[in-house]
C-alpha cells in the first residue's frame, strides 16, 4: 500500500546524495547544490509525513478508539438522529464482536441525544471506523410534521484512536480540573457526591466532562482518555494537510465540520459524498449493516492514496 511512496521518498535520497557529491568535487556548483539539497529535503519531510498517514491509516494495529456523536443542527430532530446514529453504530460493533463501553451521555429527551461518547474496542476498529468522521445528514419527513415537509438536520460524529498515555505527554499545568454533581439516572450517590468531572485542556481549550462511573478517579481517567485522544487527533490531522491537495480533497480531512453523507428517507438511499456513492435499503443500513458502505470507502480510499498501483 505504501510501497509508491517508498519509491518516491528512496529516489529523493539518491538525488540528495548526487547533489551533496557534486557539492564536495565541485566549490563552483556548491551553492546550487546546496539550494537543490534544500529542496529536495523539504520535499522528503512532504512525503514521510504522508507515508506515516497512510500507515497509520491503515494499521490493524489500534484495537481501541473514541466515537463521539453529538446533535447538530435541526432542533429535536437533529437529536432524533443522533440517536438513530449511535444505534446504528453500536449494532455494527456487536456485529464485529466489539467491546463497547459509554463513557459519557448527555439526553435532551426520549430518545433525543445531544451527545454521546462510546469506547470502542476489537480487531480491527479502527481501520474500519476511522473514515466515519464528519457532519452526517438526514432528509425525512419528522412524525410531529403535519404537512408532510420533508426536514433536513444534521450530526457529527468523530472517530479517534485511543492513544496510550505515553504516546501524549499533557503537562498538569495545563489542565483545570472540577468536580460537580452528576445528573440523570445513577441513584442517590450520583446526586449528592461529586462524582462527575470537568477538565479543561488550558493550550487547546479543550473541555471534556464525565460522569458515568460512581468514582470521580473513574470519571477524571476517562475524561485524560478523551482528551489524549483529541489531542493526538489534532496531530494526526495537521499531518495529513501535507497530503497532496487533490488527494487530500478526495479523501477529505476527517474533520467533524466536513460533511460526509447524507441518509435520504423519502428515497430510501444513502450517498458518501467522498467517493460519490449510493446505497439502497436505508432500514437495513441504520440497523448496522455497514459492511458494503466501509468496504466500499476502505477500496476507494485506498485507490485514490495509490493511484499508480
Amino acid at each position: 500500500m505504501n510501497d509508491y511512496l517508498k519509491q518516491q521518498i528512496a529516489e529523493i535520497e539518491n538525488k540528495i546524495k548526487d547533489a551533496q557529491s557534486l557539492a564536495a568535487s565541485d566549490p563552483s556548483m556548491a551553492e546550487l547544490a546546496h539550494e537543490e539539497i534544500k529542496k529536495l529535503e523539504k520535499e522528503k519531510s512532504r512525503l514521510e509525513k504522508a507515508f506515516s498517514v497512510q500507515r497509520s491509516a491503515f494499521s490493524n494495529g489500534v484495537n481501541s478508539v473514541i466515537l463521539e456523536i453529538r446533535a447538530a443542527a435541526g432542533g429535536d430532530e437533529a437529536g432524533l438522529f443522533a440517536g438513530d446514529l449511535a444505534r446504528m453504530y453500536t449494532r455494527y460493533a456487536t456485529s464485529q464482536n466489539w467491546k463497547v463501553e459509554e463513557l459519557d451521555k448527555n439526553e435532551g429527551g426520549i430518545g433525543n441525544l445531544k451527545e454521546i461518547i462510546y469506547k470502542i474496542s476489537g480487531k480491527n476498529v479502527w481501520q474500519k471506523l476511522q473514515f466515519e468522521s464528519g457532519v452526517h445528514r438526514v432528509q425525512r419527513v419528522p412524525k410531529t410534521e403535519s404537512a408532510g415537509r420533508i426536514h433536513t438536520s444534521t450530526a457529527t460524529v468523530a472517530v479517534l484512536p485511543e492513544v496510550e498515555n505515553t504516546q501524549v505527554v499533557i503537562s498538569p499545568a495545563d489542565i483545570e480540573f472540577e468536580a460537580f454533581r452528576a445528573g440523570g439516572h445513577g441513584g442517590q450517590n450520583v446526586n449528592k457526591v461529586s462524582t462527575a468531572v470537568r477538565i479543561k485542556h488550558k493550550p487547546t481549550g479543550i473541555v471534556i466532562k464525565a460522569q458515568t462511573e460512581r468514582s470521580q478517579a473513574q470519571n477524571r481517567e476517562i475524561a485524560m482518555q478523551i482528551l489524549r485522544a483529541r489531542l493526538h487527533a489534532m496531530e494526526e490531522s495537521t499531518k495529513r494537510s501535507t497530503i497532496a491537495g487533490e488527494r487530500s480533497t478526495q479523501i477529505g480531512t476527517g474533520d467533524r465540520s466536513e460533511k460526509i453523507r447524507t441518509y435520504n428517507w423519502p428515497q430510501d438511499r444513502v450517498t458518501d459524498h467522498r467517493i460519490k456513492k449510493s446505497w439502497g435499503n436505508l432500514e437495513e443500513i441504520m440497523a448496522g449493516k455497514l459492511d458494503k458502505i466501509i468496504d466500499s470507502l476502505a477500496s476507494s480510499i485506498h485507490q485514490i492514496l495509490n493511484p499508480t498501483l
